[in-house]
C-alpha cells in the first residue's frame, strides 16, 4: 500500500507543522514528515489521527498498488484548459466533511438546477449554526423518517422556512429541528 498523506496534505495547502498542530494530541512535524516518508510505520492508531487532522476518512490515505487515484491533470481557466505543472490526486466527496456528518442525497426526478442522476453531497450543521445558512439549500430531518428539501429562506428559534427547488412549489414552514444539512457538493455524471 502507498502512503497519500504528503498529496492530501500538499492539496489542502497545509505544511507538516499544521498537521502535526492538528493531531490530537499534537505532535512534531518531522514524525508528520517520517509517516508521509515511509521512515515511520503508520499504524491504525497514527492513520486515524491524521486523518481527523486533514479532515478525511482514514481509507483515503492509502491505496493500492494496482489501481491509480483520480487525478487532476488540467484547470479550467478564462483563457481555457491548462495542463497543471504535475498531476495531482483529486480528493473526492467524503473529504468534504470538515466539522459534521457526510450524507448524500439522490436526485431521482429533475426539479430546479436539479437533473435526475445527480447526487448532492451534504454536510450536517447543529442549529446554532443555522444562520449561517440562509439562501443554502438543506436537508431536513421531518417527523416519522421523513425529509425535506429546498432553500431556507427564513428562520427563527421555533421554525424554519424552505422553498423546494421547482417553479410552483410552496414554502415548506416546519418547526425547528435538530440538525439541517447544507449542500457541498453536485455530483453530476454528463
Amino acid at each position: 500500500m502507498i502512503n497519500r498523506i504528503r498529496d492530501i496534505r500538499r492539496e489542502k495547502g497545509l505544511t507538516l507543522a499544521d498537521v502535526a498542530a492538528r493531531c490530537a494530541p499534537p505532535t512534531t512535524p518531522q514524525t508528520i514528515g517520517r509517516l508521509e516518508t515511509g521512515m515511520r510505520n503508520l499504524s491504525l492508531v497514527w492513520m486515524n489521527r491524521i486523518a481527523a487532522a486533514l479532515a478525511v476518512e482514514p481509507e483515503l490515505l492509502l491505496r493500492g498498488e494496482s489501481r491509480p487515484s483520480p487525478r487532476i491533470v488540467a484547470r479550467l481557466t478564462e483563457q481555457g484548459a491548462e495542463a497543471l505543472p504535475a498531476p495531482r490526486d483529486a480528493i473526492l466527496p467524503s473529504a468534504l466533511a470538515e466539522d459534521g456528518a457526510l450524507m448524500a442525497l439522490a436526485v431521482e426526478a429533475s426539479a430546479g438546477e436539479y437533473r435526475a442522476g445527480d447526487q448532492i453531497w451534504l454536510r450536517e450543521v447543529p442549529p446554532e449554526r443555522f444562520s449561517r445558512l440562509v439562501n443554502r439549500d438543506v436537508l431536513a430531518p421531518r417527523p416519522g423518517g421523513r425529509f425535506a428539501f429546498g432553500r431556507l429562506i427564513d428562520h427563527d428559534k421555533v421554525r424554519i422556512a424552505l422553498l423546494p427547488p421547482g417553479l410552483g412549489q410552496r414554502q415548506i414552514v416546519m418547526d425547528q429541528p435538530e440538525w439541517l444539512a447544507v449542500a457541498d457538493m453536485l455530483v453530476r455524471r454528463l
